[in-house]
């Protein structure tokens, strides 16, 4: 699939390229399996290849991603904490279980945000659930800008590093994405269970 994907970017114009990249960057916080990291690692091998450059394609990548992340925390500020204080909403995630999300925010957001914006699947969720949480948006979406912006910026040097060859470009990603997404899950499984843990005491108390 990466191989027919390389090849139907190599036949577009400069403009076109750019522009499905972005794409790719931007979905991945609408919808996470999205391969944003691997679209990176393409333009990089591309770039390479002197058909885009690379500075443009991680700056334009960057922005893309981003606007969506501000994007969709805004809608979850804004929506989401009706939707889960009533209806089905209440049943998903409950009284307790949201105070002890919006705790966790108040205590930790600036640097959670900024570490889980580095692992895959996760990045997409915090800047969402930070909107539920009522984190201001300076607080939110500045430490998710930043963490892109490095993610990004050495997925695009290291990528057009081994560029010389695609399968180092493909196996680069796959093992660092691999490392992450084990990071990820340790991430998730205690912030769950922190957040369990809080709301079962507020039950007891």
């Amino acid at each position: 699939m990466l191989d027919g994907l390389l090849d139907a970017l190599a036949s577009l114009p400069r403009v076109s390229t750019y522009l499905v990249l972005m794409v790719l960057s931007a979905l991945e916080n609408v919808f996470p399996p999205v391969p944003a990291d691997t679209a990176v690692a393409l333009g990089a091998f591309l770039a390479r290849r002197g058909q885009i450059s690379v500075v443009p394609l991680a700056l334009l990548c960057w922005v893309a991603n981003t606007g969506t992340a501000a994007a969709m925390y805004a809608f979850a500020r804004t929506h989401g904490p009706a939707f889960f204080r009533n209806g089905w909403g209440r049943k998903i995630m409950s009284p307790g279980v949201m105070a002890s999300l919006e705790e966790a925010y108040g205590r930790w957001g600036t640097a959670g945000i900024f570490v889980s914006r580095f692992f895959p699947g996760v990045r997409a969720a915090v800047t969402p659930f930070a909107g539920v949480a009522g984190l201001g948006p300076a607080r939110a979406l500045v430490p998710a800008a930043v963490a892109s912006a490095i993610w990004y910026a050495l997925l695009a040097f290291v990528g057009y590093q081994v560029a010389e060859n695609w399968d180092a470009v493909k196996s680069l990603v796959a093992d660092t994405n691999r490392t992450l997404g084990i990071g990820a899950m340790i991430l998730t499984a205690v912030a769950t269970l922190w957040i369990w843990r809080r709301s079962h005491r507020r039950g007891d108390e």
